[in-house]
């Protein structure tokens, strides 16, 4: 996927990516630099962190029937090393305390 895709999704964001980037924007995560629709391979991740080879996808309902693309897609990422965390909309929006601890437990087991 291009840059200008990627650039084209920062700037339509769900509601449930938008309050994830506002905590791991700058760094907020224990130090941690993370980056928001970061083209890997094919595909363009919701966030990555990239010096700890750790991709977070916010997945909406449409997801629930994307099972296997879904399943291609995290498997591709692995290949290039990464580990793909995924969370649902609702989770990011209703529980979003816990989200950020599952994100900082898997930062600190890469």
């Amino acid at each position: 996927m291009s840059l200008d895709q990627a650039r084209s999704l920062r700037q339509r964001q769900t509601d449930a990516e938008s309050r994830l980037w506002s905590r791991l924007r700058r760094n907020q995560l224990d130090g941690h630099h993370f980056r928001r629709q970061v083209p890997i391979g094919p595909y363009v991740a919701d966030f990555a962190c990239i010096a700890k080879k750790l991709v977070v996808e916010v997945d909406g309902g449409q997801h629930a029937n994307q099972a296997d693309a879904d399943a291609r897609r995290t498997a591709l990422l692995e290949k290039f090393q990464y580990r793909v965390i995924r969370f649902w909309n609702n989770d990011v929006l209703k529980n979003t305390e816990a989200v950020l601890e599952t994100i900082r437990v898997a930062l600190r087991e890469t």
